[in-house]
């Protein structure tokens, strides 16, 4: 059974940081890729990194890049999210999601794209105080 479950939300001030992580079971997680996705009440599911537990690829929003720094652990099958300098618009159910890498056939512009993600973790809450 494929399981992801995240932890490490909570409240943080603006300018702080987290760091979310994904546990991952139930697959092999160096054929996978992992994704991290977030949404805001009313809003639709964002896609904000992703990395590829093969070869440490990685791929980022450009709403995010600069801020947020995905990482694995594969020892763990552990998915990391450090989040710096967050902002309030930052708030957010924070996911993390799993596919099947497909490698160079699966183009960087679809790896933020929530429904190409079969596997789904339950979610941790982040929210950022102004």
């Amino acid at each position: 059974e494929v399981q992801l479950v995240e932890s490490g939300g909570g409240l943080v001030q603006a300018g702080g940081s987290l760091r979310l992580s994904c546990a991952a079971s139930g697959f092999t997680f160096d054929d996978y890729a992992i994704g991290w996705f977030r949404q805001a009440p009313g809003k639709e599911r964002e896609g904000v990194s992703c990395i590829s537990a093969s070869d440490g690829s990685t791929y980022y929003a450009d709403s995010v890049k600069g801020r947020f720094t995905i990482s694995s652990d594969n020892a763990k099958n552990t998915v990391y999210l450090q989040i710096n300098s967050l902002k309030p618009e930052d708030t957010a159910v924070y996911y993390c999601a799993a596919s099947p890498d497909y490698g160079s056939s699966w183009h960087s512009s679809h790896r933020l794209i929530s429904y190409e993600y079969a596997y789904w973790g339950q979610g941790t809450q982040v929210t950022v105080s102004s």
